[in-house]
């Protein structure tokens, strides 16, 4: 069992910058894909970033390249997300979430533990 609570969420402007912690208790996470979904409003939940299990390669959603980094800190057991440049499409529900399935890393449905969620406003 993982149990996963999100923060750093806010208001923010276009442009600016928001971190993203998911702090894991249970389990040590090292031995889960870690990832971020986000669902925007009226919109279905989307990949966002993820790290494999053994923390060597990271994927992420083409939108959020270059603008958005994934990051680990194994003796925290957290997992964040960089947001920078930051753009209005970007308001969304972020949600952390870990999976024990190899591959699929970009599919919700491979993650079994998610957290409640936290609001990112981007204001124009």
């Amino acid at each position: 069992q993982v149990q996963l609570v999100e923060s750093g969420g806010g208001l923010v402007q276009t442009g600016g910058s928001v971190r993203l912690s998911c702090a894991a208790s249970g389990r040590s996470f090292s031995s889960y894909a870690m990832a971020w979904f986000r669902r925007a409003p009226g919109k279905e939940r989307e990949f966002v970033a993820a790290y494999s299990q053994n923390g060597f390669m990271t994927y992420y959603e083409d939108s959020v390249k270059g603008r958005f980094t994934i990051s680990r800190d194994i003796v925290q057991n957290t997992v964040y997300l960089q947001m920078n440049g930051l753009k209005p499409e970007d308001t969304a529900v972020y949600f952390c979430a870990a999976s024990s399935i190899y591959g699929r890393y970009r599919n919700s449905d491979a993650y079994t533990y998610w957290g409640q969620g936290t609001q990112v406003t981007v204001s124009s």
